[in-house]
């Protein structure tokens, strides 16, 4: 039977492309369906959304051709800093601090801006010719038969491939008609989300200041700008958003302290609610889902995009290991492997972030000594902290071959 490409892929944001030239490495040719006009996609200008690589995506996108493009405007993380406290608070009692010196393999992740990462997937996946990009596409139905997938697109077209891919966020509806349910809760909390220019520098340090409303991310960016992850309670954070750039800054200025000096906004600013999400099966006929269709996570350690990108990097391989044994690559058995390799791990991400965002957006004073002593436990020892900073890297449990070196 006649195909349009071995993989439809429907998500033209992040995963979508970077999985599409994963196939592509492998020898799959690969549409990619996105909802959204090519030039929305490569708008150059600065909108405040950045992401913390872990090493592993690092390596991801350097064997995919992207980090040489990357790595000038890509701001390498130094150190984590990890304080618990309340506004205003002068002093913060017990703390940790992760440095990427304490493993060999360097920097234990980069910063690097949306705008960046979004043009060079685009301009990747431009250049290489088992890649299609249909932009401005919608999906509106999809359907399986025993040897293909095919999807109708709003325009009446259809498109014929051997293996539909999910990557289209939380409200998956690649997810929705396949008859995938989703389990998960809102956790009544909003992120405030922008960037900032400071007067200090800032070394290379991300900053992680848990809060009783909630968790503040301090993220080093390039030329002399951090970018902010800040979470309130819905109401306040409704309020907040709601103020003038000079009253906004009024807020956050307490909460953020005074280490880097004058703040001053430095791009848009905007929200997005807090919750988590998880699909209760990764796979189905001839269908996988990776990233936000898969599973949503609270930001409490910047794991989402990086679970994502090892969701990419597990397909890819578990596809090009079927594609040189000559195995259908959406066969069930196929898709059992990547469902088990990445489901109970992202299954137990989730669970951690969820347990340690009830456990510190609070002012309990008995869970505050608990939390406080443990930090000061594991800052004394090496070889914990050790093991959290090749977590934090992404350098832990089986590696895709795309992230291995």
């Amino acid at each position: 039977m006649t195909q349009d490409s071995d993989l439809l892929i429907i998500g033209g944001g992040l995963n979508g492309p970077a999985l599409a030239l994963a196939a592509a490495k492998a020898g799959l040719s690969a549409t990619v369906i996105d909802a959204l006009p090519a030039e929305a996609r490569a708008e150059p200008e600065f909108d405040g959304r950045a992401y913390a690589l872990a090493l592993a995506s690092v390596r991801l996108l350097a064997n995919l051709g992207l980090w040489e493009q990357l790595a000038p405007d890509a701001q390498p993380m130094s150190a984590i800093r990890v304080t618990d406290g309340r506004v205003g608070e002068a002093e913060v009692f017990l703390g940790l601090d992760f440095a990427s010196a304490e493993i060999e393999e360097g920097p234990m992740g980069h910063m690097v801006e949306d705008r960046f990462l979004r043009r060079a997937l685009l301009e990747a996946m431009a250049t290489e010719p088992l890649i299609t990009h249909r932009a401005s596409a919608t999906v509106i139905g999809q359907s399986v038969d025993v040897s293909r997938v095919t999807v109708t697109l709003a325009d009446g077209g259809t498109l014929r491939g051997r293996l539909l891919v999910g990557a289209d966020g939380r409200s998956s509806g690649t997810a929705a008609r396949a008859g995938i349910k989703r389990m998960g809760w809102t956790y009544g909390q909003t992120a405030l989300v922008c960037a900032i220019a400071h007067e200090l520098p800032h070394e290379g340090v991300a900053h992680q200041f848990f809060m009783p409303s909630g968790p503040l991310a301090i993220l080093p960016l390039t030329g002399g700008r951090s970018s902010i992850v800040w979470s309130e309670k819905d109401a306040l954070a409704r309020a907040i958003h709601a103020l003038p750039d000079d009253e906004y800054l009024q807020v956050l200025r307490p909460r953020f302290g005074d280490f880097l000096g004058e703040i001053s906004l430095a791009g848009p600013r905007y929200t997005y609610p807090l919750g988590l999400t998880l699909a209760n099966a990764f796979v189905a006929d001839r269908l996988a889902l990776v990233g936000d269709a898969a599973h949503g996570m609270h930001p409490i350690a910047g794991q989402g995009l990086n679970a994502g990108l090892r969701d990419v990097a597990a397909l890819a391989h578990v596809l090009s290991h079927a594609q040189r044994r000559g195995e259908d690559v959406a066969s069930p058995l196929v898709l059992a492997r990547y469902q088990s390799w990445r489901r109970f791990d992202t299954a137990a991400l989730a669970a951690a972030t969820d347990l340690f965002n009830r456990l510190f957006s609070n002012d309990n004073p008995i869970l505050r000594a608990g939390r406080d002593l443990g930090m000061a436990l594991v800052q004394g020892m090496p070889g914990l902290r050790r093991n959290f900073v090749r977590e934090a890297a992404g350098l832990t449990g089986e590696l895709p071959d795309l992230m291995a070196k």
